[in-house]
């Protein structure tokens, strides 16, 4: 699927896949250098992480484990309700543990600051986040990212895991989708 397969439906390209194999590589060159000599779990955040887990575990030297999570506070909405719910917990005890949590976007914050205090009180040697997209307009929780892809402003994003109603995140780059397409669904 590419950007001419979304016709009317999509607005702009925000992000190229150029750009995006670019910024990656950039992120696990610092992560190689920060955890350096050190034992690493990354934690990815189903479904939206998937993509820039991937491609962050394939541009590491180091040899990361992988394991995954799933919590919802979205439902099909656009907007978070603030509510998380774990849907899949890790299989992984990261007791003693570096963990660094990938995630696609922080948006308010306040589903990311509730995941970063539920893993914390689990034991592990340190927590952080590696976040691909970061709206800090949107933000209504400080929450410490240690990495970050890319700031954008607070429009709805889709694509490279990014969805809308579990559409288009088999997009190769980041767009921002048609107010058409999300104002039909609310009307």
């Amino acid at each position: 699927m590419d950007a001419n397969d979304m016709g009317a439906d999509l607005k702009e390209v925000l992000i190229t896949p150029e750009q995006l194999h670019q910024r990656i590589g950039e992120l696990a060159a610092q992560i190689d250098a920060d955890y350096a000599g050190r034992e690493l779990l990354l934690v990815g955040v189903l479904k939206g992480a998937v993509m820039v887990m991937a491609d962050l575990a394939r541009a590491m030297h180091l040899p990361a484990q992988m394991d995954w999570m799933a919590i919802s506070s979205y439902g099909s909405g656009t907007k978070s309700s603030g509510v998380v719910r774990i849907l899949k917990d890790l299989d992984t005890d990261i007791t003693g543990t570096h963990v660094l949590v990938v995630e696609d976007i922080v948006d308010s914050g306040l589903t990311l600051s509730w995941l970063i205090g539920n893993l914390r009180s689990r034991g592990p040697a340190s927590v952080q986040v590696c976040v691909l997209l970061r709206k800090p307009m949107a933000a209504r929780m400080n929450v410490d990212v240690a990495y970050t892809g890319f700031e954008i402003d607070d429009s709805f994003v889709i694509g490279y895991g990014l969805d809308y109603a579990e559409k288009y995140r088999n997009l190769p780059f980041i767009g921002t989708l048609a107010e058409h397409v999300y104002r039909l669904d609310a009307d």
